[in-house]
């Protein structure tokens, strides 16, 4: 069974800071390809960044410079740090694992989302 665990979430203002984290197990880690995603009201699903066993990342377009996705394989947990977030940032965010690239359907496990809301 693959178990991922998402925290970090919350409310906070636009300009602000998170850092949200996935707990994850030797098998997760195992897969080599973790990658965050996100889900905004209304909206379909969309790729945040992804985390190669190397520790090399890509990032959609408009979270460069301003997140970093890294994780730590002897403790099994990948990171998320979301600095000068905007409204709209706001979104449930997923990290996965077992796949590579930003096509949310090729990944078959998820952790159960964190809810990050970003004020105006």
């Amino acid at each position: 069974q693959v178990q991922l665990v998402e925290s970090g979430g919350g409310l906070v203002q636009a300009g602000g800071s998170l850092k949200l984290s996935c707990e994850g197990s030797a098998r997760t880690f195992r897969m080599n390809g973790l990658a965050w995603f996100r889900q905004g009201p209304g909206k379909e699903r969309e790729f945040v960044a992804t985390i190669h066993w190397t520790g090399g990342t890509t990032y959609r377009e408009s979270v460069k410079g301003r997140f970093t996705a890294s994780r730590d394989n002897a403790k099994y947990t990948a990171t998320l740090q979301m600095n000068n977030l905007k409204p709209e940032d706001t979104a449930v965010y997923y990290c996965a694992a077992g796949s590579v690239g930003g096509n949310w359907r090729s990944y078959p496990h998820w952790g159960q989302g964190t809810q990050v809301t970003v004020s105006s």
